[in-house]
């Protein structure tokens, strides 16, 4: 989906593109930015790989993309990155899947030459984000101070408001991210995806994972 931004709606909504080549805009106190970068080199999988202390890693892992929504006066952090995503997946710790051709291989293989996966090799993840509060104090004479600290969400009664994203407002800034892929050995292919929508009045985010393999989760 590919989105044309006027910079006429731009004005209008009280929304500007964001400085120094970054990829989003401001609007209402928000900025708003998805960076896409290459999947991770040998070395940095090897240093992503004593970090999470797991010897397995999606194919392809883009360990600098992310989607980033930070509103500046409170300094509130919204954002989405693979590092995160994955760590949630390793706390999980689910059973591995098996396909069909596995389980007919097992039944005519002797135990010696069975090779037992002991990790889920879809990555599924229960991850929904990651937020921070950048707290940022200014000592004078030029010296800035930042600590971070966490959010706490309580639950609401409030759904999303399905009305609002039907409507027939311009889409100011669109774009979806990719931070991590496998086509798990040609049985399927998981994919984790996030993707904002960004209109007037509000914006709309979806963390998606896909799980498409040969066989359901035994």
């Amino acid at each position: 989906m590919d989105v044309e931004t006027d910079e006429k709606e731009l004005k209008a909504a009280g929304a500007e593109p964001l400085s120094d080549g970054r990829r989003g805009l401001r609007i209402h106190g928000w900025e708003i930015e998805s960076r896409k970068r290459s999947i991770l080199n040998s070395s940095e999988h090897q240093l992503w790989e004593q970090k999470l202390q797991t010897s397995h890693l999606p194919e392809m892992v883009f360990g600098k993309s992310s989607l980033v929504l930070k509103h500046v006066n409170s300094g509130i952090k919204i954002h989405f990155n693979a590092f995160d995503a994955l760590n949630g997946w390793k706390q999980e710790a689910l059973p591995p899947v098996e396909v069909p051709a596995a389980a007919k291989w097992k039944f005519r293989s002797k135990p010696l030459q069975q090779v037992i996966l002991d990790y889920d090799y879809t990555f599924t993840t229960p991850y929904c984000g990651s937020e921070t509060i950048e707290i940022y104090t200014d000592y004078g004479r030029g010296e800035i101070s930042q600590r971070t600290c966490n959010l706490h969400w309580e639950d609401c009664e409030e759904k999303i408001d399905v009305v609002s994203l039907a409507s027939k407002e311009p889409i100011l800034f669109y774009d979806e991210v990719v931070l991590y892929e496998d086509e798990l050995a040609d049985n399927g292919v998981s994919l984790l995806t996030v993707k904002v929508r960004v209109m007037p009045s509000c914006w709309f985010l979806l963390l998606r994972f896909w799980d498409l393999s040969l066989q359901p989760r035994l």
